[in-house]
C-alpha cells in the first residue's frame, strides 16, 4: 500500500471509530405524551432511537415504567394518580443495548393541579356505619383488589383505542368528586358512572383477560379486566356477569349488565381504570393517542 493509500485508509477508520463513538454516546430521545399533564391524567412515555429488544428501566413521579416495542423504540403507560400532588417530578430512565454500556438519562414532568367537585349523597345508614364484621369483609376486599392491581402480567393485551364500555351520548362524570356521603367526609371517586336501565349491556373497552370477578360490599358485582403491563379496568355494580376469570375478551365483548349491586344509590355503571395503584381518569384513556 502506497503512503498516500495508507493515510486515507487510516482517515477514513478514525472517522468511522469517531462516528461509532458519537453514535454511542448519543442519548435516546424521550418525550411525554401528552406534553401538558394533569392531576388523574394518564400518558405515555416515548423512548426513540434504542432496539426494541433492548433492556429499558425506569421511573417516574415514583412509579416503575414498563415498557414494550414501540415506533422505532419503546414506550410506557404513566399514570398520574388524582392525590398526587401537583408540581414538578422526576424521571429517570436506564437504557442497556448489547454491546454498550448503560445509558442513564432523567428529567422532570410538570403536574397540573385540577379541582374536583364536591358531592354530597345520603344513603341507607347501613352502608355507611358498617359493623365490625362488614367493616372487616370490606377491607379484605379492598385488600384483595389492590392484590389485583399490583400483579403486572408482562405482556401487552391491548390494541388500538379504548371505547366506553356503554353505549351512551353522555361523557360519564363523577371522577375524582369528594363525596361527602351522610354528612361525613369520604374517599375520592376514583371511576365514571353512567346511569342506564337496569339490563344494559356492559363491553370490555379493550381486549385483555378477565383477572377477578366477584360480589363486593361496596362495589357490588364486578369484572376486572386486565390489559397487560399493570392495565386494569373495572366494572362496578353489575346486575349479571357473562365472563369467567382467566378468560380472554375482546374490545366490545358483552362482560355483563348494569345493575345496582354493591353501594349504589340506583341502576349505573362504574368504569374505573387503574394503571398499577394508580387511579386515573378514564375519559383521558378514551383520549389514548396510542395505537
Amino acid at each position: 500500500m502506497s503512503p498516500g493509500s495508507l493515510r486515507r485508509w487510516l482517515l477514513a477508520i478514525g472517522l468511522l471509530l469517531a462516528w461509532t463513538s458519537a453514535a454511542q454516546a448519543a442519548s435516546p430521545d424521550v418525550t411525554v405524551h401528552p406534553s401538558r399533564l394533569r392531576v388523574g391524567d394518564i400518558a405515555w412515555v416515548h423512548v426513540r432511537g434504542i432496539p426494541a429488544i433492548a433492556l429499558v428501566d425506569g421511573t417516574a413521579a415514583g412509579r416503575p415504567l414498563r415498557f414494550f416495542p414501540y415506533e422505532g423504540g419503546q414506550a410506557s403507560l404513566l399514570g398520574i394518580d388524582l392525590d398526587l400532588k401537583a408540581g414538578w417530578h422526576p424521571w429517570r430512565l436506564t437504557v442497556v443495548e448489547a454491546g454498550q454500556r448503560p445509558k442513564t438519562i432523567s428529567g422532570r414532568i410538570h403536574v397540573e393541579p385540577r379541582d374536583f367537585p364536591v358531592q354530597r349523597l345520603t344513603l341507607p345508614s347501613g352502608m355507611v356505619d358498617l359493623d365490625p364484621a362488614t367493616e372487616r369483609r370490606a377491607a379484605a376486599e379492598g385488600e384483595r383488589l389492590r392484590a389485583v392491581y399490583s400483579a403486572v402480567s408482562p405482556e401487552r393485551l391491548w390494541r388500538g383505542p379504548f371505547q366506553k364500555p356503554v353505549v351512551t351520548t353522555e361523557p360519564g362524570g363523577g371522577f375524582g368528586s369528594r363525596r361527602v356521603i351522610n354528612g361525613k367526609p369520604r374517599a375520592a371517586h376514583s371511576g365514571l358512572d353512567w346511569a342506564a336501565p337496569g339490563g344494559t349491556q356492559v363491553t370490555a373497552a379493550n381486549s385483555g383477560v378477565v383477572a377477578l370477578v366477584g360480589e363486593f360490599f361496596f362495589p357490588g358485582r364486578l369484572v376486572v379486566l386486565d390489559h397487560g403491563l399493570g392495565l386494569y379496568t373495572l366494572y362496578f355494580h353489575l346486575d349479571t356477569i357473562g365472563v369467567v376469570e382467566g378468560e380472554r375478551v375482546e374490545r366490545g365483548q358483552a362482560l355483563g349488565t348494569v345493575g345496582a349491586t354493591g353501594r349504589a344509590t340506583g341502576p349505573h355503571l362504574h368504569f374505573g381504570v387503574q394503571v398499577g395503584p394508580d387511579r386515573v381518569d378514564p375519559a383521558a384513556l378514551f383520549g389514548l393517542a396510542l395505537d
